[in-house]
């Protein structure tokens, strides 16, 4: 890979990061001010009553497994559930609440439920991320922050689940590594 491939995937990175952290603050109710909001090529700034911004933020309050899941109802919420979401919002439940089996009405109940019905429906009303991750937060009995070791799992369920392999752009699995990557980096700089 040649450096000036290397250093525009850099970029790439860094402004997904920026919108994911605009995204994450939103979940976390919490207001930015000046950060950069990332659409298409073009950055626009877009300026709020409080806050600092998302990267310089000291008392940086770590995204977690619930904040990610919502954050995915945002970034990808018109996606009709299919099996590797269910997989991914399975994975994710189960490393935010410790628990095992899966809970009765839970996130990953409902995506499983939700996934089977979208596959034999054919209409174009099919339920969608958004639907089921909505409020997701709210809805994990516990929830703690995101860690490499959680990404790592929810994105190989979202992957052994789908037939071809990949994950889909914004969908949970790309949301739990965003999650794990900023708490990762404020971790980082927070100890130097």
């Amino acid at each position: 890979m040649s450096q000036e491939t290397q250093v525009e995937r850099s970029s790439d990175d860094e402004k997904e990061l920026i919108k994911y952290a605009a995204i994450f603050s939103r979940v976390q109710g919490t207001l930015v001010q000046q950060t950069p909001q990332v659409s298409g090529d073009q950055n626009t700034e877009t300026e709020t009553t409080a806050g600092t911004s998302a990267t310089e933020n000291k008392e940086h309050r770590p995204v977690t497994i619930g904040d990610a899941l919502q954050a995915t109802s945002i970034t990808a919420g018109t996606k009709a559930v299919d099996r590797s979401d269910a997989a991914a919002i399975q994975a994710a439940e189960v490393r935010a609440t410790g628990q095992t089996n899966i809970m009765p009405k839970g996130l990953a109940a409902t995506a499983q439920s939700a996934a089977q019905i979208n596959a034999r429906n054919t209409n174009k009303d099919k339920t969608t991320l958004a639907h089921v991750l909505s409020n997701a937060k709210a809805k994990l009995p516990k929830d703690r922050a995101v860690t490499r070791q959680d990404a790592e799992g929810v994105m190989g369920a979202e992957l052994r689940n789908n037939p071809n392999i990949t994950t889909f752009p914004g969908g949970v699995a790309n949301s739990v590594v965003a999650a794990a990557r900023i708490n990762q980096s404020h971790s980082q700089s927070s100890q130097n």
